[in-house]
């Protein structure tokens, strides 16, 4: 079977999956080949991800964004319950233009202890989702055409390991020991006047940082600035500070000017 598995606060993380998988979601066209499910798990479930055991034979593209150089360690937090018996295992890392530091060798290494075999890695640009000028509108049309053909090579080299034909699989990737060290930003949201406490935001924030009785508070101190309630709040009312987000703007525009491009690399080549 196939997976995806994905923590996508604002959308673009999950939208990059769905592009890489549309090499096995829309094959049904191409000679020898069939469309097959995609089965999804949302990280930002409230569940127990324990109840996830998978097998060999299986493919699960695991896609996340980077947080300063770092995979959310809500993310790591719940990978770890999930038990990868030897499944091949397609890593993205998804991040805004400036870096991913070490992300993907994080994600590699969670995945391996968990008795997953990383098979590949991709890489891809999405909107920034605190500073939204930046990458805006990507992934783009030019993205999901790299991000597909990035796919059809995953998944040739799959179908060639399954016939015997692949090199011994040996996926190295960009990355440092120690990690580089995430402490989480300053900018937290915060409802505004037009909040009308419906508690969508409360519902649908990973951490519990809103609280259901009053989701026109934040604790500051379990919040991991995702920007998920800004994403999803139907009055638009949640918002950052706004002298804070130009300073932040500011400094990152300088880092983030340049269109940066999509990544892979496969185990073996």
């Amino acid at each position: 079977m196939i997976y995806s598995i994905y923590f996508s606060p604002t959308g673009g993380t999950k939208k990059a999956a769905d592009f890489l998988l549309a090499a096995w979601t829309e094959a049904a066209g191409e000679a020898g080949k069939r469309a097959e499910d995609v089965t999804g798990i949302d990280l930002f479930q409230r569940t127990d991800f324990g109840k996830y055991a998978f097998k060999k034979e299986d493919v699960v593209a695991v896609s996340v964004p980077s947080y300063g150089g770092r995979v959310p360690e809500i993310a790591v937090k719940r990978l770890q319950k999930m038990t990868g018996n030897g499944a091949r295992a397609v890593l993205q890392v998804v991040y805004g233009n400036r870096d991913y530091d070490d992300t993907l060798l994080e994600l590699k290494e969670t995945l391996e202890g968990r008795g997953f075999l990383p098979w590949a890695a991709v890489t891809a640009v999405a909107k920034h989702s605190v500073v939204n000028e930046i990458a805006a509108g990507r992934p783009d049309a030019a993205d999901r055409a790299e991000l597909n053909a990035f796919g059809r090579k995953i998944r040739e080299s799959l179908e060639a390991d399954w016939n015997g034909e692949a090199p011994e699989p040996g996926l190295s990737v960009k990355g440092n020991h120690p990690y580089r060290e995430y402490k989480g930003i300053p900018l937290k949201p915060k409802a505004g006047k037009s909040c009308t406490g419906c508690g969508l935001c409360a519902g649908k924030c990973p951490t519990g940082a809103i609280p259901l009785e009053n989701p026109r508070e934040t604790d500051t101190e379990i919040c991991i600035s995702c920007m998920r309630c800004i994403e999803i709040c139907p009055k638009h009312a949640r918002k950052l500070n706004g002298l804070m987000l130009a300073v932040a703007a500011g400094k990152l525009k300088k880092a983030c000017g340049e269109r940066k491009g999509n990544q892979c690399v496969i185990a073996g080549q």
